[in-house]
């Protein structure tokens, strides 16, 4: 297998070489192109490359953008609040963000871009996210178990005696949850995952091939170094590094635009913005961490059926309630196959599985325009369906579309 991996990421270290470069040579020449035209001095360039400096290293934590509070914290989890004292008669609504080594806050991005905020306009107005806290020493050794005994306090705050929620779960979150619906179908209303691997070896993932490269199947030794020679976490910062060298060109182009882009104001914020959570890293458990690479990505268990959690066997075929997926066309992360899968292992009908295709890649699925314009709000009007009869799916539409980013954002998501 590494044999055969190795050919594949050659190709497409070479692409992305090349596009870097390309992209590289266009935007310094756009740079010096508007520098000329401008009649810019010596020490007009020196104070632009002074600006750029500061702007790409004044980095500050991401934060929440839509109304909410904390109704729930352990040392791993916290539950966010949105739904700003509703009592309407509807199915609570949990999200469960990536966590990646990234802040939570991506599914609240901006007021004028947040996941939350186009679900509450769809008329899930009972609406929760999880918040996932980077690990720290007292909580390295945290397990897929207590992750998953965390939701369950998180589904009897929500749905106390027993109720039933929808869960919506983005990339990582979205295993989480499948896993969780499997041990629990009794407390699932829907089910909604967006770029979640449930199939880790479908398609062409850049990390399954380099899964295949740093060990043979079984061998873990080269994470378990990552891991023990931090403390016993993953460090976030890994993570990210990993995330730019799959495809580096993103990075430099979204450098070298601030540099062409310094004088528009709008430019500069949305760039901050955008730096601000994406290099904002959190640490990961090194044992969850362990974990997942072993039992997911490298033996892929949860759709050979052989995945067990807590001594029970984790079965997708117990799941049976409406499934909403999302994907996305160009994503290199999270491949549509490895979304899709889920529906050839459940026992949800094939007409209660609805399915939305995005143009872009892995964040913009959760952040992006089209997806919260064009696909979140149709997806979340069939999860409205199946938990109220108040309001049609075509009301829901609606509302939830006019939530959405009127225009794209200029900065594009590096991955």
């Amino acid at each position: 297998m590494i044999a055969t991996c190795v050919p594949a990421l050659s190709r497409s270290t070479f692409e992305s070489s090349t596009e870097t470069w390309r992209s590289a040579t266009r935007l310094t020449t756009d740079y010096w192109a508007g520098a000329i035209r401008r009649g810019a001095m010596p020490w007009d360039v020196a104070s632009d490359a002074w600006r750029w400096s500061q702007a790409v290293s004044g980095r500050r934590p991401p934060t929440w953008s839509s109304p909410h509070e904390i109704v729930l914290e352990t040392p791993i989890t916290r539950l966010r609040d949105f739904s700003q004292g509703s009592k309407d008669s509807v199915v609570p609504t949990i999200v469960l963000p990536p966590q990646a080594g990234h802040d939570s806050c991506i599914v609240d991005y901006t007021s004028a871009q947040s996941q939350m905020k186009v679900l509450r306009a769809a008329g899930l107005t009972r609406l929760y996210s999880v918040d996932w806290v980077g690990a720290t020493a007292e909580t390295k050794g945290t397990t897929i178990d207590d992750y998953l005994a965390d939701l369950d306090r998180v589904l009897d705050e929500v749905a106390p005696d027993g109720g039933k929620v929808n869960l919506v779960g983005d990339c990582q979150g979205g295993w989480l949850a499948t896993i969780y619906a499997a041990l629990h179908p009794e407390r699932m209303n829907t089910l909604t995952i967006a770029g979640a691997p449930i199939d880790f070896h479908a398609g062409e993932a850049e990390i399954h091939k380099y899964v295949e490269l740093l060990g043979a199947p079984g061998d873990l030794s080269f994470y378990e170094r990552m891991v023990s020679n931090h403390g016993g976490v993953m460090k976030g910062e890994y993570l990210l590094g990993g995330f730019i060298a799959m495809q580096p060109e993103n990075e430099v182009t979204r450098q070298l635009a601030l540099l062409k882009h310094l004088d528009d104001a709008e430019h500069v914020a949305r760039y901050t913005v955008f730096e601000d959570w994406f290099k904002h890293c959190q640490d990961i458990p090194g044992a969850f961490y362990l974990w997942i690479v072993e039992h997911l990505f490298s033996n892929n268990e949860l759709v050979k059926g052989e995945l067990r959690v807590g001594g029970e066997r984790v079965d997708l075929g117990r799941i049976d309630c409406p499934l909403f997926l999302l994907a996305g066309q160009k994503d290199h992360i999270t491949p549509p196959d490895q979304v899709w899968a889920i529906a050839e292992h459940v026992s949800t009908p094939a007409d209660k599985i609805q399915r939305e295709l995005t143009a872009g890649g892995h964040l913009g699925l959760f952040m992006g325009r089209e997806a919260l314009r064009d696909h979140w709000p149709e997806l979340m009007a069939g999860v409205l369906a199946a938990s109220t009869v108040a309001v049609s799916p075509a009301e829901a539409t609606r509302a939830a579309k006019r939530a959405a980013p009127s225009r794209p954002p200029v900065i594009r998501p590096g991955y």
